[in-house]
């Protein structure tokens, strides 16, 4: 079969990536939720945490299944898709930009635009075009990522009503760089995180091939994967770039809600100019909430992080593959 043309092939990837990135957000948002809430939150999240420090101010959260059952309670089942619009507004360029753009590394670096021949990439030009996809995406699609956070983090009452309020208050005062606040700390966090995710995916990839070939006695194996191992490998990749990375999501997070209003029964807001840069704010969590303090989330963002990576590496190959199909 002839290569695609150029222009074709990143429509693709970009359809493909952009109705995965919406399948795998959607699905995954009230986990990302609880998330957010616990990263945002300077009171400790544990019950451990709160008798360990003698910390005698009360949390508003202290565990996963206590969260949930507070955002339902109190916000209905609404609370769990808060945010949820600028999330797909965000992650839909987002990923339609990572896939195209690391689409076109792997082309350049293989030779070929046949996805087929860019599993045989070495693991280290895997990691390189998946770090360089991901920084590329978030400077794209940074501003709705800004937006998600803080109306995912309120509760009720809401200090924003919508999307529209909470960007015109960020104008006002933050001014346009308001929309980039934490960029530098989520470019830092992405180049490991993304380069994590695709090369443990195509390694992943490569190995589950392997043990197809070996089950099949040495004959000629076929390259595509059952969409259960891809779920797997998906589900592999995400929770191990997730767990290296999810101190830096959490500095991001604070410099994202930093000065900006916060309903007292949530607990403490970061105030103004709390943080000098990444590196005084991950010091002053580790002094203030102890190392403890970098990985709040890391048990909803860990159980977050296998499907919606699975979902979106499956949704990714099958509609890619479909379309390609439809349009040769």
């Amino acid at each position: 079969m002839e290569e695609l043309g150029q222009l074709k092939r990143a429509f693709i990837d970009a359809t493909a990536g952009a109705i995965s990135g919406a399948i795998s957000r959607t699905v995954t948002s009230p986990l990302d939720v609880i998330k957010i809430r616990f990263q945002v939150q300077l009171e400790p999240t544990t019950s451990w945490a709160l008798l360990h420090k003698d910390v005698y101010v009360p949390s508003k959260y202290t565990g996963m299944f206590q969260a949930a059952k507070d955002i339902l309670r109190e916000e209905g089942l609404r609370g769990f898709w808060r945010g949820n619009v600028p999330a797909l507004l965000m992650v839909m360029p987002y990923t339609a930009i990572q896939f195209t753009v690391l689409h076109k590394l792997k082309t350049y670096a293989a030779g070929s635009s046949k996805p087929e021949d860019h599993i045989h990439l070495s693991p280290y030009l895997s990691y390189i075009s998946g770090a360089l996809a991901g920084c590329a995406a978030t400077v794209g699609s940074y501003p709705f990522d800004l937006l998600r956070t803080i109306l995912a983090s309120q509760g009720e009452p809401k200090v924003y009503p919508n999307m529209r309020s909470a960007f015109v208050d960020i104008i006002q005062t933050r001014g346009f760089r308001g929309l980039y606040a934490g960029l530098s700390p989520t470019l830092v966090e992405i180049v490991p995180y993304a380069g994590l995710q695709f090369g443990t995916y195509d390694t992943f990839k490569r190995w589950a091939m392997a043990w197809n070939q070996m089950r099949s006695s040495g004959s000629v194996a076929d390259d595509s994967l059952p969409s259960f191992q891809l779920f797997i490998c998906g589900l592999a990749a995400g929770t191990c770039a997730k767990a290296v990375c999810h101190p830096l999501d959490v500095v991001k997070k604070r410099f994202q809600i930093e000065g900006l209003p916060r309903h007292p029964r949530y607990g403490a807001r970061v105030e103004h100019h709390t943080y000098k840069n990444m590196y005084d704010a991950l010091c002053r969590i580790v002094q203030m909430e102890g190392w403890v303090g970098l990985y709040k989330g890391i048990v909803p963002s860990i159980v977050k992080a296998a499907p919606a990576g699975a979902v979106t590496f499956v949704a990714y190959e099958f509609t890619s593959d479909w379309l390609e199909s439809t349009l040769t």
